[in-house]
């Protein structure tokens, strides 16, 4: 790294602070665009760990024994709304990104020391080196306060905390060869620039240069606080090598068990997930709704379309009493909207499901991949903006589902049908919400395979909420896709509910 030099203050500059920074050099997109090429035009260079055998002690226990030191915050003395602290190196996150703060069309590397940090009882200070580096950084709330509502950490990870403060499921920059038999390649952000929030209502902006063994990327990234937290990304991608499955606007997030699976969970606890469902807005309107699941084996579905009005991983359980976690505080965990911007052609939005028998292990990913193959040379630009807000930034007009469960077939207290399986869904919203008990509207089901039967709606006695029940009766081993919506006469009431079942063997 540069060597450090003391920081003189001036415009649009950082206050002091115990911080060293290097000697200012050009900056703006247009050179991070023109780096990024010029990298995917050269080979790729494995990362750097530093101090690897002392970096590998630090696990999530001695971790929490570490704390930036406040002095230490950049923009943590002055007029800045939104201060940020820095990550050290870690077992999970052994990599360094170099960071530096921009002051006009300038920027200043942000010199690392083992200083900025209490290293509390864990006698790491005096066993790392000097230029180890940062992990990553985080975006606090204010001056006066500890929490933060954005954080870059991992890879090409990032999170924002949502409208209930809380974190929960992530986004990354770019998602290679995802949910393949092939081994899935993760990209760093490798060097971050930030710019100071103009004020509570202005946007913190974070430029980020992507690296990987594939690909290479050029990213903007606007973020703001509006009803949770709103971010306009603009990114540019190179190619360095074909790319089997390319993932765009990448979501990750955890889902164990909930209402539909209950069963599947070893805790005490009624559900554990971090979203659960994967919401679409198709090119052509359609509002549909795929609940979670967690797997026996790695499933990869995928839902095409074309210019898609969204998609996203959905946390729309928001009850305490649904989770009864008073820890982990799984009804505030926030949902993820993505919005693309322009162009996005033909294409699909692929869900990825992994087993788990954790909460601790993230198997949830979605992302959007173009339909045209990704070859060495290609360039690409795009642009999207992220919600992480509750309730849904576009919330569908007509009625959603809010719960999912499913049972042995047939009627309580009768004989039980061989090779049948009950559904029961739950919708509230759009034109039901006003509506009295009425007996005419239609659970539209169709199967890819079988058949079904016992098919009803009704309205639940004192809420707003509206039920269809229906059995599926299908013999064999192969997976079932099972679509359903609510029908009066020709009016549809509520988002397509989508699942895909496979009957026990």
């Amino acid at each position: 790294m540069s060597s450090g030099v003391a920081f003189a203050a001036g415009p649009n500059t950082p206050p002091a602070s115990g911080l060293l920074f290097g000697p200012p050099r050009p900056f703006g997109f247009d050179q991070l665009r023109a780096r990024a090429s010029a990298m995917a035009h050269s080979g790729f260079h494995t990362p750097v760990r530093p101090a690897w055998d002392t970096v590998q002690t630090i696990n999530f226990d001695v971790a929490q024994h570490i704390r930036y030191r406040e002095e230490n915050a950049l923009w943590g003395g002055g007029p800045g709304t939104f201060p940020i602290r820095f990550f050290s190196l870690s077992e999970t996150v052994p990599l360094p990104v170099a960071m530096n703060v921009i002051e006009g069309r300038n920027a200043r590397r942000i010199v690392y020391r083992p200083r900025y940090f209490d290293w509390g009882d864990t006698g790491l200070g005096n066993k790392l080196p000097a230029d180890m580096g940062f992990s990553g950084f985080r975006v606090l709330n204010g001056r006066s306060t500890e929490r933060d509502w954005l954080a870059f950490q991992g890879a090409s990870y990032f999170r924002a905390s949502g409208s209930d403060d809380q974190y929960g499921v992530s986004a990354r920059g770019i998602a290679v060869d995802t949910g393949l038999s092939t081994r899935e390649e993760f990209p760093n952000f490798t060097e971050f620039w930030v710019a100071e929030s103009p004020g509570q209502d202005g946007p913190v902006t974070i430029y980020a240069l992507l690296d990987g063994p594939s690909v290479t990327g050029a990213y903007k990234i606007e973020a703001r606080r509006d009803k949770g937290v709103v971010m306009n990304i603009h990114a540019e991608l190179f190619a360095r090598a074909d790319i089997a499955r390319l993932g765009l606007a990448p979501l990750t997030s955890m889902y164990w068990y909930s209402e539909s699976n209950r069963l599947q969970g070893a805790d005490w606890r009624p559900q554990i997930h971090d979203s659960d469902g994967l919401a679409l807005w198709t090119g052509k309107g359609e509002r549909i709704w795929r609940p979670l699941v967690n797997p026996s084996s790695v499933r990869v579905n995928s839902f095409f379309d074309v210019n898609p009005k969204g998609f996203g991983l959905m946390q729309r359980n928001r009850s305490f009493d649904g989770y009864q976690d008073d820890g982990a505080f799984y009804n505030k965990r926030p949902s993820i909207w993505v919005e693309p911007r322009g162009d996005w052609g033909e294409g699909a939005v692929q869900l990825v499901e992994i087993p788990t028998d954790d909460e601790t292990h993230d198997n949830i990913v979605a992302y959007w991949v173009p339909k045209a193959g990704v070859k060495a040379g290609a360039t690409m630009a795009l642009n999207y903006r992220l919600h992480w807000q509750d309730p849904e930034p576009f919330a569908p007009a007509v009625a959603a589902v809010v719960a999912t469960r499913t049972g042995r077939g047939g009627v309580a207290g009768g004989q039980l049908p061989p090779d049948t399986h009950k559904f029961v869904i739950d919708f509230e919203g759009g034109a039901l919400s006003s509506m009295p008990p009425r007996y005419d509207i239609t659970p539209v089901v169709t199967l890819s395979r079988g058949g079904s039967a016992n098919s009803h709606v009704i309205k639940i006695v004192g809420t707003n909420r509206w039920r269809a029940a229906f059995d599926v009766h299908v013999t064999g081993k192969e997976p079932v896709d099972i679509r359903c919506y609510l029908r009066l006469g020709n009016n549809t009431l509520s988002e397509t509910w989508l699942y895909q079942y496979f009957p026990p063997a």
